[in-house]
């Protein structure tokens, strides 16, 4: 189950993430709050999934979540470049985050 909070924290940090963008330095009330919430569900997450998980991998896998989906995302939404170097290093990040679950018992 731990694994599973994990996830979900790693998905608020995408959305917090991504969700700074539609804020325009919070100055929109909407977004803005929206953004908090996700920060704060983020973090609330992560605190739950370190209980039953070890920090350092945690920590990983949920900056390693959140590095990767907003890359992914930014390139779909808004139009960041989409090189053969960007993926590649995505790839390296997710096989990392694959590598730490592995071997995390």
């Amino acid at each position: 189950m731990a694994w599973i909070i994990l996830i979900f924290a790693g998905l608020f940090e995408i959305a917090w993430a991504i969700g700074l963008k539609y804020t325009e330095g919070f100055t929109r009330l909407w977004p803005s709050i929206g953004n908090m919430i996700s920060m704060v569900a983020s973090i609330w997450l992560l605190e739950l999934a370190i209980r039953k998980l070890p920090l350092g991998t945690a920590y990983a896998i949920w900056t390693g979540i959140g590095i990767a989906g907003t890359v992914i995302l930014s390139i779909f939404l808004f139009e960041e470049a989409c090189t053969p170097g960007r993926l590649i290093c995505v790839g390296f990040i997710l096989t990392g985050i694959l590598g730490l679950k592995l071997t995390t018992s």
